[in-house]
């Protein structure tokens, strides 16, 4: 449970990321970054520690200093294995020392720094109690978009990652839904998504009928019924990158009102796909989308934002919902996946991964829109 992320991905690679961080750290006034395990210290180092560890763990990022990766000692060997660990400084401390004065003796005694979203309250309590003069901002709210722009190599992970993904739709989309419940389905899916190559399920959401209204449903022991409409939303990791894709499928024929529907959301994930583009706003894609929703009368039952980023993980920005300003640039990575969600009755979702590309967007799933009838 110890080791680096599986990514292709070279010292120089993680130096240049580190060094990117450190300036964009820099231009937001901050006066460094203090990265704890998760996400974004995969990302900038690919060093994944044990995931449950009360130990501290923490990269320090200042601005015109070299990186230092603070390592309890018995991970440190670990540590030294990572694919980074020649663009690093590791300091490692054992069991019964002081971590904060270690990590403290590391930074100035005053200034704001970004801290990682996922760091123990504990870890940045101890630091701040050490050093009295800091303060700290979450690192999403400090640098939203440190992640969200991917390079080639990133874009040909997410790109594989959808194709799996899109590969696991076209086998389970031929297997029977009626009189099976939707975790039978569920587990299907999981099965198909490691067969294709991930490493990691995060999800499989089968809402069948009156459960596809909850768009979080995930999976339970309802037994699918022929006449049900059934979203499938379904995703996870493949060499370190995310996928994440939803279709609906419908049991049997559906009826005009179920078929109009699907056709909404559709025609509103083809508005929001065309609304990506240099330049303009994550808003955009959102307004783009729920303004077909709105115009067919069903506004009231689209009830998330149209689309989240993707990247070492499934969600993380930026995201696609009213007021969010950010412009779009080639490299980003998101979801557009608007939805209509009738209570007590149906859902239906679609969504692919979108990238934003030079002169407009390009998606990285592939399978058909159009409306799926199984048995």
């Amino acid at each position: 449970m110890t080791g680096t992320a599986p990514a292709p991905f070279t010292a120089d690679d993680y130096r240049a990321r580190m060094a990117r961080a450190e300036r964009a750290a820099a231009d937001a006034g901050l006066a460094g970054l203090l990265v704890a395990p998760g996400p974004d210290l995969v990302w900038l180092t690919g060093y994944a520690p044990p995931a449950a560890t009360e130990r501290l763990t923490l990269l320090v990022l200042v601005p015109g200093r070299d990186p230092v990766l603070v390592v309890p000692t018995l991970e440190a060997p670990d540590a030294a294995q990572a694919t980074s660990a020649p663009a690093l400084t590791l300091r490692d401390w054992t069991d019964g020392k002081d971590p904060y004065a270690l990590t403290a003796a590391l930074l100035d005694d005053r200034g704001r720094f970004g801290v990682s979203d996922n760091a123990w309250a504990l870890h940045l309590l101890g630091l701040q109690q050490t050093l009295p003069g800091i303060s700290c901002a979450a690192l999403t709210e400090a640098l939203p978009m440190l992640r969200a722009v991917k390079d080639p190599a990133e874009l040909d992970l997410l790109a594989a990652a959808g194709a799996a993904a899109d590969r696991t739709f076209e086998e389970i989309r031929h297997v029977r839904f009626a009189g099976r419940r939707e975790r039978e389905v569920g587990a299907d899916l999981a099965a198909l998504l490691r067969r294709f190559g991930h490493s990691q399920v995060d999800f499989t959401i089968v809402g069948s009928g009156p459960n596809g209204a909850d768009p979080h449903h995930e999976v339970g022991d309802r037994v699918i019924e022929h006449g049900d409409m059934v979203v499938l939303d379904f995703g996870g990791l493949k060499d370190g990158y995310g996928s994440d894709t939803t279709r609906t499928v419908h049991v049997g024929e559906p009826t005009d009102e179920e078929r109009r529907v699907h056709d909404v959301v559709r025609e509103a994930q083809e508005a929001g796909f065309a609304a990506v583009r240099p330049g303009a706003a994550c808003q955009d894609v959102d307004r783009a989308a729920r303004a077909v929703i709105a115009d067919a009368g069903y506004g009231e039952y689209f009830i998330h934002r149209t689309g989240h980023g993707i990247g070492v993980t499934t969600h993380e920005p930026p995201y696609m919902i009213e007021g969010e300003e950010q412009p779009l640039v080639p490299g980003m990575c998101f979801s557009v996946e608007p939805g209509i969600y009738l209570p007590g009755r149906f859902g239906v979702r679609i969504e692919d991964i979108v990238t934003v590309t030079e002169d407009g967007g390009r998606r990285l799933n592939d399978t058909t829109r159009e409306l799926v009838l199984v048995d």
